[in-house]
C-alpha cells in the first residue's frame, strides 16, 4: 500500500488489475476526454506504462481500492507529464462511472498532493485537464489548484486544448 485515506487505499497496479482497468478505460462515457474507449491492447499498454513508471520514478497512477469492498474503483496518482517545453509532476485520476459523485476522486487526489509535497518534496503539483472536462476541473479546484495556462495536445488525431491547474507547496 502506498497511501491510505478514510475510505480508500492506493497501491501499485499489477497484471491482476487488467479486468478492473478495463471497466474504466473501455467505458466510452468515462473516457470522453480521451476521445473514446480503449482496446484491450491500449489498456495493456496503459498498465505497462504505469508499471514502468513505478520502476523509473517510484510512482505512477495507482489502483484506488475501496476499503469497504476491496474493489479497484479507479486510479489516481502522480506522473511526470510533458507540458510545453518541460515535464511537470501531475496528479491524475480516472474512476469507474459507478463510483462518480461520491467524493472518491478528491479524497484520492488530496492524498496524492500531500504525498507529492511531503514524500517527494515537490514545490508544486498540477493536474492537466481537457478544457471540456468540467468534473475533473472541479476536482482540481477542490484540491486547491487554480488554472495557470493552456496548451493544445494532439491525441488520437484530435487537437485537444488542455488547462494546467497548479498548486504550490506552502512554505
Amino acid at each position: 500500500m502506498i497511501l491510505e485515506t478514510e475510505r480508500l487505499y492506493l497501491r501499485e497496479m499489477n497484471q491482476n488489475d487488467f479486468g478492473s482497468l478495463c471497466k474504466i478505460l473501455q467505458d466510452e462515457k468515462a473516457m470522453y476526454a480521451y476521445e473514446g474507449a480503449f482496446s484491450d491492447e491500449e489498456v495493456q499498454e496503459w498498465l505497462d506504462r504505469q508499471i514502468a513508471r513505478y520502476q523509473k520514478w517510484g510512482f505512477g497512477l495507482w489502483a484506488v481500492i475501496l476499503k469497504e469492498t476491496n474493489e479497484m474503483i479507479g486510479q489516481c496518482g502522480l506522473t511526470m507529464q510533458p507540458w510545453k517545453e518541460t515535464e511537470v509532476l501531475e496528479i491524475g485520476y480516472l474512476f469507474q462511472r459507478l463510483y462518480w459523485h461520491n467524493g472518491y476522486a478528491i479524497e484520492a487526489a488530496r492524498a496524492c498532493k500531500k504525498y507529492a509535497f511531503e514524500k517527494l518534496d515537490a514545490k508544486e503539483v498540477c493536474s492537466i485537464i481537457r478544457d471540456t472536462n468540467t468534473a475533473s476541473q472541479n476536482v482540481a479546484v477542490r484540491n486547491g489548484m487554480a488554472a495557470a495556462d493552456r496548451w493544445t495536445k494532439h491525441y488520437r488525431g484530435v487537437d485537444m486544448p488542455h488547462d494546467r491547474y497548479v498548486v504550490k507547496r506552502e512554505i
